[in-house]
């Protein structure tokens, strides 16, 4: 095996025919690839982050957005009127207004911005990826492996994949989309309000800041209607479980300060948990009651060697795919490092494309019993497979830190 120096990107925003959306990695592989990550890079003005949020909930379907006092200090903190961002004040993406830090984060909710149109043509903006050098790599990578053709699954998709769902969010160059899970919550069992997607969904990293309008459809175009019937379809349609705002989330330290467009530059630690609310206001079910399921999230998952199967779920929105439909990939994975410093990712024979980013990945966790243990962060250009990182101690303070903060709400 020898060392190369592909481009890598993340999988979460739009490929191909709408560019390509980056999150980065460095290995050591069989053949020169350009690599993308799945999903949800945007935008090159200065920023960044650290790793929380705080939001805000709606006012009970008359169109205006009710914040929490804390909030609306915090928004008045960085000279930011509701009114004047609920109007588009939002769409300011300039180095000074695009919030980096933990503590600043916020998300109104504005009722209705996510349309069935909007939904529908959220993509990834176009960006060229740079070559990086990915040379030095001391860690281990099995061969690459085989392409698997993505499958769709069968709708009703809230039959056979109810906890998986699209993730929408604005950032400098447009709507994004990339997809996410509901998880359990140990703090509200049987109640959860958390979501499990990749970092590079919710944060541009070390040259960005958080992105803006984040929420969470569950079973996005449950029915598996055609591209041509969405044109016509309702919010309902759409969105039959709903439109649900982050009020909080947060990422990892290493990914605020690591990742990158290109190049895989925090890649082994792209995760995201995200606390939601839902846009119409609660009629005191949570999200985990609302689809039915939730999935729990395994810290401890068997070693590469030992993990017979992984499943990765997404909807994804490149060439040849469109983001309308959602789709599956069964193999067993193998092991992908891009840095001996850094935790080896798991990878996976796959044909989804930028859009999966933030899916999750289904395996038998510690107990044997179904969980996910990873969530789509990379994958090449080509298309062929994907990878995503494997989840230990940091994963497990991200996720304990959301769930903390609403525990008993």
């Amino acid at each position: 095996m020898r060392s190369i120096r592909p481009s890598f990107t993340t999988r979460g925003h739009r490929r191909g025919r709408r560019g390509k959306s980056p999150v980065p990695v460095a290995v050591a592989l069989v053949s020169a690839l350009a690599l993308t990550a799945t999903a949800c890079e945007s935008g090159d003005p200065e920023a960044g982050g650290d790793a929380s949020a705080s939001a805000s909930t709606a006012d009970g379907g008359n169109g205006e957005i009710r914040i929490p006092d804390h909030i609306k200090d915090k928004l008045k903190e960085h000279g930011i009127d509701v009114d004047e961002w609920k109007n588009g004040a939002w769409k300011n993406w300039s180095k000074d207004d695009w919030l980096r830090e933990a503590q600043d984060y916020v998300n109104p909710i504005i009722e209705d911005l996510w349309d069935p149109d909007r939904m529908r043509d959220a993509q990834e903006p176009d960006q060229e990826v740079d070559d990086s050098d990915l040379s030095g790599d001391q860690g281990v990578t099995d061969p690459e492996p085989q392409p698997v053709q993505a499958r769709t699954v069968p709708p009703k998709y809230h039959d056979s994949a109810a906890t998986a769902g699209k993730l929408l969010f604005d950032s400098p160059k447009g709507s994004m989309v990339c997809s996410a899970t509901v998880v359990e919550d140990p703090a509200n069992p049987g109640k959860s309000n958390l979501v499990w997607t990749a970092g590079h969904c919710v944060h541009a990293g070390k040259e960005g800041g958080w992105y803006r309008n984040i929420a969470f459809v569950p079973s996005y175009n449950d029915a598996g209607k055609p591209t041509e019937e969405l044109q016509s379809a309702t919010k309902e349609e759409v969105a039959p479980y709903g439109v649900w705002w982050g009020d909080w989330a947060q990422t990892s330290d290493q990914w605020i300060e690591q990742g990158g467009a290109t190049g895989g530059d925090g890649a082994s630690h792209d995760y995201a948990v995200i606390h939601v609310t839902p846009e119409k206001g609660s009629d005191g079910k949570s999200l985990e009651e609302t689809v039915g399921d939730a999935l729990p999230v395994d810290f401890d998952a068997p070693a590469v060697p030992k993990v017979k199967s992984l499943k990765a779920i997404g909807y994804p929105a490149a060439a040849p795919y469109d983001g309308q439909k959602l789709y599956q990939c069964d193999d067993k994975p193998g092991r992908l490092s891009i840095a001996a410093s850094d935790p080896t990712m798991y990878r996976i024979g796959c044909t989804m494309t930028g859009g999966s980013s933030g899916g999750g990945w289904v395996s038998a966790g510690s107990d044997g019993k179904p969980a996910l243990v990873s969530n789509t962060s990379i994958g090449p250009v080509t298309a062929g497979w994907l990878a995503g990182p494997r989840l230990g101690e940091e994963a497990k303070g991200v996720f304990d830190e959301v769930s903390g903060k609403f525990a008993g709400q």
